[in-house]
């Protein structure tokens, strides 16, 4: 997309109404009546290209994403947990699960992730990639005394010393367990280091180009415009201030 082209609602006061999901529970106002009642000829609802962020290509690819609308510290973590596992010698399934594994951490909703994360890129990875994904956030929860992973510590810095997961973590874990693809998932938890601990060298993902090539199915009409089951996710990440 040109940086050049006119953004829409030109010379209007665009106003953002947060989210109904990242205001529920909180203390934060609901200001959603107070901005419809703003609504006038100099007031609108913020709709298409939001100037305070990057502008995504026409055709938007995986790379676009991590380069345009990943939060920093969560785009570092996904590509170096993916470097990690290159060095340590795995195939390029794993690899690209443990580059995926958060990406909707860090870019659309953190509840859930596993489970969004892997409708999201469902249509694009081989089966056994979206998998993994989406029972790495079960097994993040489960220790493998065998494969020396515990419960991690920051867990309970975060959630508290008694928190117990619910029912349905438990029900999957148990069964991811059994699965064939077990170790798939399981090296995206052994691999999901907390904290950040950076490697020597910075990661782009533009060192994972081939991986990606061979690995992701990057659709002709870019992501979000594909009309696949998760094109609507792609789009909420290129409009994320979008009112409808």
């Amino acid at each position: 997309m040109s940086d050049n082209k006119p953004y829409p609602q030109a010379d209007l006061e665009r106003l953002i109404i947060p989210q109904p999901v990242g205001t529920m529970g909180t203390d934060l106002p609901d200001v959603r009546v107070e901005m419809l009642e703003k609504l006038d000829e100099k007031h609108v609802l913020m709709m298409g290209d939001n100037p305070s962020l990057p502008r995504m290509p026409d055709k938007p690819t995986l790379q676009d994403f991590f380069n345009l609308r990943m939060n920093e510290s969560t785009r570092r973590h996904l590509l170096e947990s993916a470097k990690r596992a290159l060095d340590d010698g795995h195939d390029e399934k794993v690899v690209l699960a443990c580059m995926l594994h958060d990406i909707t951490n860090a870019s659309l909703i953190r509840v859930d992730h596993g489970y969004w994360g892997a409708q999201l890129i469902a249509p694009y990875v081989d089966e056994e990639i979206a998998w993994a994904v989406k029972y790495h956030q079960a097994l993040r929860y489960t220790p493998d005394p065998e494969l020396n992973y515990e419960y991690p510590e920051l867990y309970r810095k975060l959630f508290g010393e008694d928190y117990e997961p619910p029912e349905y973590i438990k029900r999957d874990a148990a069964f991811a367990m059994q699965h064939k693809w077990y170790m798939t998932s399981r090296y995206i938890t052994l691999y999901d280091i907390y904290f950040f601990d950076e490697l020597d060298e910075p990661v782009t993902i533009e060192e994972f180009d081939g991986i990606i090539a061979r690995n992701f199915r990057q659709p002709v009409e870019g992501l979000g415009f594909d009309d696949s089951p998760s094109s609507h996710m792609w789009r909420t990440m290129i409009w994320p201030n979008n009112f409808l």
